[in-house]
């Protein structure tokens, strides 16, 4: 994560333990479906209720991450360890504001008025089991940037932690029952 977002205003870090090897829980994260996770569906479509008059749907088919890249998320590094992905936006806006860009502007993009995100999925290996962290970081390009993110993550932050933790145990459920 230094790597690509080194500053930031905001840090998040969880983790589970599973008994599943190192590939399992990574094809589980790629292969993870948003109805695996049932809080984050019902989270994003409180926040997609604002979108509703333009008729924008969740979508909820296909794999979870997939999702984040069709909304603007790309991948910035991919091993077997580690996979980190980052997006820029307004993100305290209704539709997140989200701006495309190229996986190699990310670390220096700082056009005022946005923030970078970053969150990535770390697998470690724990004596007889497997540590799997995920770590989301925000950093804000200027001031009023800073503010108004910062009162939006005072209001999504409880709800935020609770999807990064279960997004993580819905990746373990996945990762052991294919391991089995």
């Amino acid at each position: 994560m230094d790597d690509f977002l080194p500053g930031y205003d905001v840090r998040e870090v969880h983790s589970v333990s599973t008994s599943a090897a190192r590939a399992a829980v990574m094809e589980a994260i790629h292969s993870l479906t948003p109805t695996e996770v049932p809080v984050l569906v019902a989270l994003m479509a409180i926040r997609s209720v604002p979108a509703l008059p333009r008729r924008r749907r969740l979508p909820v088919r296909g794999a979870l991450l997939e999702g984040f890249r069709r909304g603007g998320f790309v991948t910035l590094r991919e091993t077997p360890d580690e996979l980190v992905l980052g997006g820029v936006g307004r993100f305290w806006q209704p539709s997140g504001g989200l701006r495309r860009i190229e996986p190699a502007e990310f670390r220096y993009f700082d056009e005022p008025g946005f923030a970078k995100a970053a969150f990535n999925f770390q697998i470690e290996r724990a004596g007889e089991r497997t540590l799997l962290k995920t770590e989301t970081r925000v950093a804000t390009t200027d001031a009023h940037a800073r503010r108004s993110f910062g009162r939006y993550w005072r209001f999504v932050y409880p709800g935020s932690a609770l999807i990064r933790i279960a997004w993580l145990r819905a990746i373990r459920r996945r990762a052991e029952r294919n391991s089995a």
